[in-house]
């Protein structure tokens, strides 16, 4: 069946071929009775613009290339729906590719190698450092996420790492804890973010006048949740444990409170636990995770507002946007709210009196809430 073109409607609505245009596009000006008309020629017969031809006519594709490192990451993965979901507001379509932080592959993405006819690419390295990113001979757009690497050759959107980690440990030494360990920092790699998460963490126990610790700081091979159990419970070996944990991501914490758990420690009452990202995860966790909140919606409006202005192709110097973050504040450093114990029904026989001093529950009363709830101390907690 041959497609159905702008002459078909046309025809069928009765108007002429530019009116049909205006309505498709969006354009100049249609009457309210026109535009319905045409609206359903175009539904009755089943019209598909045809996306490549208008792109063309546009000079452009209409495709733009989003590379990360691992989608299977929660972080990751809600940053790709946001990149989509601006990407089609601004009439784009994405390509979506997993880089997994190999030098390999993001070395073909920014040469554009098998790749379609692109818009540009938006791109969060791991492995490339800034020399490698200057080799490029790729001209079309490209914005890097994450950390700078280098000076600005390239349109960046990023986090205030630093300032992120220091709100975050401040918020656990506002809480009276003093042994707040961090898990996160990265021994190997070009992992700008762990190194800056490292600084912020330092310079909040600085400003508080709380001596660093070098054992509380522990080390990890990925920012995932098994590597985040295994440094708690590496941390927890410490002679003096800590009090507290500033976790560099999300995935990290949610490792962390695994072990706690296990552990039989109470979070917050033992040790207050924070991350950073704010995945959709950490506020059905149990307790919530408090945490440090990018703005994930305007960083991703940003990279592609940045990357369709056309950056060096298009002669524009090269920018750096830095998203705003937040604290969210959860129950892992402020505990549960207790709800109140719902009143039980009295009983028609029930004998309202006072009870007497020294008097004691009758046989079969169950305890109190509270006495259930009461937890009895570790004879390995006592002073």
């Amino acid at each position: 069946m041959a497609q159905v073109g702008l002459r078909e409607v046309a025809s069928r609505a009765g108007v002429s071929i530019k009116t049909v245009s205006n309505v498709v596009n969006g354009t100049g000006s249609v009457t309210t009775a026109t535009r319905e008309r045409v609206e359903e020629a175009l539904a009755a017969l089943d019209y598909r613009p045809n996306l490549a031809a208008r792109h063309l006519r546009r000079g452009s594709s209409g495709l733009i290339a989003v590379a990360l490192p691992e989608l299977t990451q929660p972080y990751f993965a809600e940053l790709a729906a946001e990149l989509v979901r601006a990407a089609k507001a601004r009439g784009r379509m994405v390509l979506l590719s997993q880089t997994e932080g190999t030098e390999e592959a993001e070395r073909a993405l920014l040469e554009g190698r098998d790749l379609p006819v692109l818009d540009g690419l938006v791109l969060s390295p791991l492995a490339l450092d800034a020399p490698a990113l200057r080799e490029r001979v790729d001209r079309s757009p490209l914005v890097l996420l994450g950390e700078h690497v280098g000076d600005a050759v390239f349109d960046h959107v990023t986090v205030d790492n630093c300032a992120a980690a220091a709100d975050a440990t401040a918020h656990l030494l506002g809480l009276g804890r003093r042994r707040v360990a961090a898990i996160g920092a990265q021994l190997s790699g070009p992992n700008e973010t762990a190194l800056l998460r490292l600084e912020g963490y330092r310079d909040a126990l600085t400003a508080a006048g709380v001596a660093h610790d070098e054992r509380l700081v522990a080390t990890v091979e990925q920012f995932h949740r098994p590597d985040g159990a295994a440094a708690m419970a590496r941390l927890l070996e410490v002679p003096d444990p800590p009090d507290a944990v500033f976790c560099f991501n999300d995935a990290l914490a949610l490792g962390a409170l695994r072990t706690l758990a296990l552990r039989g420690l109470r979070v917050p009452q033992d040790v207050a636990v924070v991350g950073v990202d704010d995945i959709e995860e950490a506020t059905y966790t149990t307790p919530s995770l408090s945490t440090i909140a990018p703005d994930k919606q305007e960083l991703a409006s940003a990279a592609i507002d940045l990357l369709l202005r056309g950056g060096a192709a298009a002669g524009v110097p090269p920018q750096t946007v830095t998203v705003p973050h937040r604290l969210t504040v959860r129950e892992s450093t402020a505990g549960q709210e207790p709800s109140p114990a719902p009143e039980a029904p009295l009983s028609p026989t029930a004998d309202l009196s006072p009870p007497t001093a020294g008097s004691r529950p009758a046989a079969g009363t169950a305890p109190s809430p509270t006495a259930r709830l009461r937890r009895s101390p570790d004879p390995e907690e006592q002073p």
